[in-house]
């Protein structure tokens, strides 16, 4: 898909296909053979049957990664619903774009390329290695007014498409997400909370360190913006890949994404939720981190039903919202180790953990160079 995206309904019309069964099966043949108990290695073996139906070949090859960090203020920090300002927001990305930063160090080490984009950051920066795809500069405050138009986030998820596009074209064989933007926890929360049809208090949490008080204001300030919108309905809008759903509950879906989007998104999830669709569209599998990319996450499935197919998850997360996401997408997270830094650093984690497995997938001994029967399975344990 090479054409712009001019309006939602040519969002909406988007259709996922391709992924390919054949090599997925193929896959989990494969797993079956190698001289192991069967699921030896547990979710990890899942994720490299996935990402062969991803790419369509079963002899399953990631040595090329990236990891997209989306960078973007968000007016809602206005509302004191954070400790930091939006400077620290410019700080970090300047930091990423100079190889500094958390993500850049660990993704040295996972043997990644870190591409930071600047979606939305409030300053004007000029960074070597900070890639200019800048919307607008930062959002709006939205317990005043919707955080972005709706040819903001057309734009943003459009630049989110492209930078995957352009990825894959250039050999990338994974894409991690991850993001950098003081407010993010709260816009996501929020998204959560409209998406999932749960109360403010069951997915808000303190993102980088907020006192009781604090949590307090942040989850009133939700709550008042998803009444001020009127995205408190209880209609089911649910797409996953239920094939009994009617065409009017998907649209239904589509529609109240698209909106809360606006209303209550950050750009740095609007151009994640693109990463995500790109994911889909060229085949490439794109790594879930914690709660703001996996908020994109639901957000393109739901936007574009099918997307869940291309994505992975690294992570259980530190906010609560981040274990309802995942399991709404019915996407199983390897780590639970209570990350919460942000910048796609739980995603980058997940990529040495597959190329430990893939070196048992591609290496080991299988059953039949052994001499030795195969574990058969059996349906009724």
């Amino acid at each position: 898909m090479d054409k712009l995206i001019n309006n939602k309904e040519e969002l909406f019309s988007i259709k996922i296909k391709g992924f390919d069964l054949e090599a997925y099966n193929n896959a989990s043949r494969h797993w079956d053979g190698i001289a192991k108990p069967l699921d030896g290695l547990g979710a990890f073996e899942d994720i490299i049957k996935k990402i062969a139906g991803i790419t369509g070949n079963a002899s399953v090859v990631i040595d090329k990664k990236a990891i997209v960090v989306m960078c973007a203020d968000n007016g809602i920090i206005e509302e004191g619903v954070s400790q930091s300002g939006h400077e620290v927001t410019s700080v970090v990305s300047v930091n990423i774009a100079k190889g500094l930063a958390s993500i850049c160090r660990m993704a040295r080490i996972a043997g990644a390329d870190v591409f930071p984009v600047d979606i939305g950051i409030k300053d004007n920066i000029n960074a070597e290695g900070l890639l200019n795809r800048k919307v607008s500069n930062g959002t709006a405050n939205f317990a005043k007014e919707p955080a972005i138009t709706h040819v903001q986030l057309l734009q943003a998820i459009q630049e989110g498409i492209n930078i995957t596009r352009d990825l894959k074209e250039k050999g990338y064989k994974i894409i991690a997400t991850g993001e950098m933007g003081i407010g993010n926890t709260t816009t996501s929360s929020a998204l959560a909370s409209i998406l999932l049809g749960l109360p403010a208090e069951k997915v808000v949490g303190r993102g980088a360190g907020l006192s009781d008080k604090g949590l307090g204001k942040k989850i009133a300030v939700i709550k008042n913006a998803i009444k001020k919108y009127g995205l408190d309905s209880k209609e089911e809008v649910q797409t996953g890949g239920n094939i009994k759903e009617s065409k009017e509950g998907i649209q239904a879906g589509q529609e109240k994404t698209f909106k809360a989007l606006c209303c209550v998104g950050g750009l740095d999830i609007a151009g994640l939720t693109g990463v995500f669709i790109g994911g889909a569209l060229y085949h490439i599998p794109v790594v879930i981190d914690g709660v703001i990319s996996a908020a994109a996450a639901l957000a393109a499935d739901r936007l574009v039903p099918g997307c869940r197919l291309y994505m992975a998850a690294s992570h259980k997360g530190k906010e609560s919202a981040c274990k309802f996401i995942l399991d709404e997408l019915g996407l199983e997270p390897v780590i639970d180790a209570r990350l919460a830094l942000g910048e796609g650093t739980g995603a980058v984690l997940l990529f040495p953990m597959l190329d430990m497995v893939l070196e048992v997938y591609r290496e080991n001994t299988t059953f039949e160079d052994i001499n030795v029967l195969q574990y058969k399975r059996y349906t009724d344990i």
